[in-house]
């Protein structure tokens, strides 16, 4: 009999971990390729996960919302072949990748684990993913982190384990090399430190599975006793993501938040002519949300430190813009789709790749590559006819925009004659920016900038004056 193992997969480049909401299949039923075998969640979108070939459920080695590590065996279908299960679990023990298993480089001899104890190990610790769709073991990863490595130079290490696994010797050779290139003589402490981060790593593997990355330890929240009358709901897994999220950023960046109101009569004139001949036309109907975008991408074009991240000491001015709109779920909660190269788009573009996303979301069909990767987000607090907010940063970007309610205000006007006063259309947009990397005058500067686009635009032609 031949086993084939279905691996947790990857599904986006920050993802180190699924939740299993639910199997469709039990052990002992028959599959085809591409029937369901199961669903997952993360914090940022559900799939199902098809079967990639014809057999018999043999083991499901994860139950019901069980946390698991991508990368981590979570079932074994037999596919009645003629590679035996000892071969199989043979040639995973000598990758070790997949389920972030541990070489006799990671792991002293005597204290190496089985295979199954390895496995429920990687379950609760993680296993590390890179860009590059690459894994690293605990220890790897720890002496990436004790050593100030980033992400990129962890990716661009050449691994001489099987596949190009980045190993101990690896990782070490490469922190001499470092050394030598920056000019310095190499950090003859290196080797040291990371004999310690091994046996801390090693020591941690007999009881308690390593994080990859230990959270601060925090002070226990006080006891809410619900009063009389009170009704007590639990949080769905969703919302539970969410706060922890958010919460999250809030620790990570400095946040503050600039706010502007701008004129956009133009905008609304334009979209109220239109709106007919375009659903006709294009077949979706027009917002005035597209415009606000493609005022924002030409404003992320002059501005890039804006369209980026912060990766320790180092600032990441990204290449593309992948513009990120917070959508409302019909169960009250909100997801960030984004839409790749914005700057690519034209305006029926933008509008109709929005349109997508958006359905796309709300029918829970958003694929991992839609929710990941955004450089730069959008929030539409108009939808609710809301003026103004301050809206939290999607990490890892540096800054987050969100649209007011439109609403008529009468406005002191200019005109060769004097000043008048006119009934206008009058929208808030407020920029909440990391004050880490981006300062006042940055951030206003860039705010300023987005507005005389919008205010710009000429409802004759349906473009920016600017």
């Amino acid at each position: 009999m031949a086993n084939f193992e279905i691996i947790m997969p990857k599904m986006g480049e920050s993802i180190e971990e699924a939740t299993i909401t639910n199997w469709f299949v039990k052990e002992g039923d028959q599959v085809v390729e591409d029937d369901v075998l199961l669903e997952i969640a993360t914090d940022k979108v559900d799939s199902e996960i098809p079967s990639p070939v014809e057999g018999v459920v043999k083991k499901i080695l994860f139950k019901q919302d069980e946390v698991v590590a991508v990368g981590t065996v979570i079932a074994v279908i037999d596919t009645g072949g003629q590679d035996s299960e000892a071969s199989t679990g043979e040639k995973a023990e000598q990758e070790g990748t997949a389920a972030g298993e541990h070489t006799s480089e990671d792991t002293a001899p005597e204290e190496q684990p089985s295979r199954q104890e390895t496995t429920e190990a990687t379950a609760s610790a993680a296993a590390v993913v890179s860009t590059r769709d690459r894994f690293y073991s605990p220890l790897v990863r720890k002496i990436a982190g004790e050593e100030n490595i980033s992400q990129d130079e962890l990716d661009s290490i050449q691994g001489s384990g099987l596949n190009g696994r980045v190993q101990k010797k690896d990782i070490l050779k490469y922190l001499e090399e470092r050394g030598q290139k920056g000019g310095a003589a190499p950090d003859a402490k290196a080797a040291e430190r990371a004999e310690k981060v091994t046996a801390s790593v090693e020591g941690a593997t007999g009881s308690q599975p390593v994080q990859p990355a230990q959270a601060a330890s925090k002070k226990p929240s006080p006891q809410i006793q619900p009063g009389e009358g009170d009704e007590v709901i639990e949080m769905s897994r969703l919302r539970k993501l969410i706060a922890e999220h958010m919460v999250k950023s809030k620790q990570t960046s400095a946040h503050v938040t600039n706010m502007i109101e701008i004129d956009v009569t133009g905008v609304v004139s334009w979209r109220n002519r239109v709106k007919d001949e375009f659903l006709k036309k294009e077949g979706v109907k027009l917002t005035f949300l597209p415009v606000f975008l493609e005022a924002t991408i030409k404003a992320l074009k002059e501005y890039p430190q804006i369209n980026a991240s912060v990766d320790g000491d180092r600032i990441i001015l990204k290449k593309r813009i992948n513009l990120g709109i917070a959508v409302a779920l019909p169960d009250n909660n909100l997801i960030v789709p984004n839409i790749k190269d914005a700057d690519t788009l034209n305006l029926v573009g933008i509008t109709k790749k929005m349109n997508e996303l958006a359905a796309a979301a709300r029918s829970n069909k958003l694929s991992p590559d839609d929710i990941s990767g955004g450089t730069f987000t959008v929030t539409n607090f108009g939808t609710f006819q809301n003026d103004i907010g301050t809206p939290i940063i999607n990490q890892p970007e540096v800054a987050i925009l969100a649209v007011g309610a439109i609403k008529k205000k009468p406005a002191v006007l200019e005109t060769e004659l004097g000043d008048v006063i006119a009934i206008r259309h009058k929208m808030w947009l407020s920029l909440t920016y990391d004050h880490r990397i981006v300062d006042g005058a940055l951030g206003g500067a860039f705010l300023k900038r987005l507005g005389d686009y919008i205010e710009s635009f000429d409802p004759e032609t349906g473009s920016f004056k600017l």
